[in-house]
């Protein structure tokens, strides 16, 4: 069979953390829904969560090379974001944010779109952003 067009859609993400049930319990207060799968795989552990048509997985390995905080401006990951429909969802996320005592920048707006920042707690870069109104 021979392929053509664009590549799929992404159909998951996972994300090392440094502690599993630190980082079950941040993702499961701010995604609002629990995890949908928490398997041992062997080589590792992953937590994943279904968001939409997407998977969002935790990875747990036994033994990390290291336990330094998530930084973008390493080669690799620069940052996760999920799709809002406007900008006055982004509004209701900010307030959300805050019930939940998660730090967050301001919703910042470019010709592209709306985005609003924050992290989890390995430092991981997310985003809520947008599309222009």
């Amino acid at each position: 069979m021979a392929i053509s067009g664009t590549i799929p859609a992404i159909s998951h993400v996972a994300v090392t953390v440094t502690d599993l049930s630190v980082s079950e319990a941040w993702y499961t207060r701010v995604f609002g829904v629990g995890p949908v799968l928490d398997e041992d795989t062997g080589p590792f552990r992953h937590i994943v969560y279904a968001l939409g048509n997407t998977m969002f997985g935790l990875h747990g390995f036994p033994d990390l090379t290291s336990k330094d905080q998530f930084d973008e401006r390493r080669p690799g990951l620069d940052h996760v974001s999920f799709g809002c429909a406007s900008r006055a969802e982004l509004t209701e996320w900010a307030a959300r944010l805050d019930a939940l005592g998660v730090a967050h920048g301001e919703i910042v707006d470019a010709g592209y779109g709306s985005g609003l920042s924050f992290r989890d707690p390995d430092n991981i870069a997310l985003e809520l952003f947008a599309p222009p109104a």
